[in-house]
Order: structure tokens, then C-alpha cells, then sequence
């Protein structure tokens, strides 16, 4: 089995490549018809199906919420792959007007465990509405990240807010690292990118970035090469695919990004193009 260019986060030797999973649960940042119909095609077997592919290819971490069919999907890939496949748990639980409800904190935080999550980093949905612009920190992140250790995972968080990344090292919060997006589109972006560049390369710890290819904007050839080439070596990056032929190709191209070099890969044709041949 290869391996994938690795990094490490809080001690775990990770690769820099992230299997994601918007495209496999339905959340396709389109419309919803889109989102519709990628839910009715996928299912635990083809999920499983491209896991393995990134698996055997080195690339030993995936990212997503406890929603089926994920975990059991996470787990067939391991067994049939016969190694580790890390979790990126992106959990939620409720929030009341004073902070989370700890008794739902504890029962999200007790399901990622025991389905065998790493890391368990409360979804952007969450950290976002806990962090305080006026005193720049992130409310109970503190406890949030002790819970998880508690229960043998690795904390982190998620977040769309920059700024929130520089308040949990403003505050020397107990996280590992940061979910952050990055592409070349700006897409949901809320700073410019060399902004956000920025803050990424000051942050104490690894951040694994999320949607490369602005969910589906800007191709694989365009989005990848951007985010290998202006990150940090110890930073992450979070694909999403649609099929294990996808899965190969986002490989192969960020190997090649990594090698520098051309990927090796055939070119999609069609009639126009009868000419260049």
C-alpha cells in the first residue's frame, strides 16, 4: 500500500489529503435538487467503495458527520482495506441561549466514540455561534475539547470564521486543529484569500482545509494545484468525490502537485476537441 504525503496532528500521522464527504451525503453546496439526487445514488457499499480506493493509495483520513450511511460505510473500508482510516467526527448537539447542552454534548460526543472517530471537532454550525467577537474568544471550547479527550479522541474545531482561528490560539485553546475553508474562487469565504492565507500560516497548528474546488466550481486541474501550492507543508486539504475513478484522479493530482510534476491522467474528450488530436 502507498503512502500519501503525511503531516501529524496531535501525534497521529495523518496524510495531507482528506477524503470528504458533502458529495457522498448530499450536501452539494447547488441546489437542491442536486443534493437530492446525490443522496438517492449513493449508499454504504459505494461509499465504502471509494474510502478504499483513498485507503489503499495512502490516504488513511476521512471527514464527516455522524449521519448514515458514514460510519458504517468508514468501517467497511476499513476491513476490507485491512488498515486504519482515521475520522475527522464533525459532530453536532444542541445549543441553549446559555451555551451547549452538556447532557447533548456527551451523548454526540459518547456515538462519535464509540464508532471509532480520532479526532471529534464540533461542526462550523457550532463553534461559529459560540465565538465572541467582542472578547475574541470561543465560548466553552474549553470544556467542549474535554470532553472529547475524555473519551480518547483527539480535539479540534470547525469553523467558516478566520478570526475564530486566531482566538483559539489567542486563548491557547485545546484544539489540534481547524477546519477552515480555502479555494481559489473565494467560495463562502467571508476575508479575501490572501487574507485567509494568512491566517492560515499563522496558526500554531496544522489546518485542514475544505472545499478546493469551491463544491464543484473550479476544476480539479485549477482548484488543487492553488491549495498544494499555498499551503503550509504540515497543512491539509479536503476533497470531495463522486466515484472511485474520482477518487483516483484527485489523487494523482495531488500527488503531482506534491512531485512536481504533470499528472498522469487521460484528458476528458469530446467532439470539439477532435481537432487537437
Amino acid at each position: 500500500m502507498d503512502q500519501f504525503p503525511r503531516t501529524q496532528i496531535g501525534g497521529v500521522s495523518v496524510s495531507r489529503l482528506v477524503a470528504g464527504s458533502n458529495w457522498w451525503l448530499g450536501y452539494a453546496h447547488q441546489t437542491k435538487s442536486r443534493g437530492q439526487w446525490v443522496r438517492s445514488i449513493q449508499d454504504r457499499d459505494k461509499l465504502a467503495e471509494m474510502l478504499a480506493v483513498f485507503l489503499t493509495a495512502g490516504v488513511n483520513v476521512t471527514m464527516g458527520p455522524m449521519q448514515d450511511p458514514l460510519p458504517d460505510a468508514i468501517e467497511q473500508a476499513r476491513q476490507s482495506v485491512g488498515a486504519e482510516l482515521h475520522w475527522i467526527c464533525t459532530p453536532g448537539f444542541d445549543l441553549t441561549e446559555s451555551g451547549p447542552d452538556w447532557d447533548s454534548v456527551a451523548r454526540s460526543y459518547d456515538r462519535c466514540a464509540a464508532r471509532g472517530a480520532t479526532f471529534c471537532w464540533p461542526h462550523t454550525s457550532l463553534t461559529d455561534r459560540l465565538y465572541d467577537g467582542l472578547t475574541r474568544t470561543i465560548r466553552h471550547m474549553d470544556r467542549i475539547s474535554e470532553m472529547a479527550r475524555q473519551r480518547g479522541m483527539i480535539p479540534g474545531l470547525s469553523t467558516h470564521l478566520p478570526e475564530a482561528i486566531v482566538a483559539a490560539d489567542r486563548t491557547e485553546l485545546d484544539v489540534a486543529s481547524y477546519i477552515c475553508i480555502y479555494n481559489s474562487a473565494g467560495f463562502l469565504m467571508p476575508l479575501e484569500i490572501d487574507w485567509t492565507q494568512k491566517m492560515i500560516h499563522n496558526a500554531r497548528h496544522p489546518v485542514t482545509t475544505i472545499k478546493p474546488m469551491a463544491a464543484g466550481r473550479v476544476m480539479p486541474y485549477v482548484g488543487l494545484p492553488f491549495a498544494w501550492s499555498t499551503l503550509r507543508p504540515i497543512d491539509l486539504v479536503t476533497v470531495g468525490t463522486m466515484t472511485p475513478d474520482e477518487a483516483r484522479e484527485v489523487i494523482e493530482i495531488s500527488r503531482a502537485c506534491l512531485e512536481g510534476r504533470l499528472a498522469d491522467r487521460e484528458l476528458q474528450f469530446t467532439r470539439s476537441k477532435q481537432l487537437l488530436t
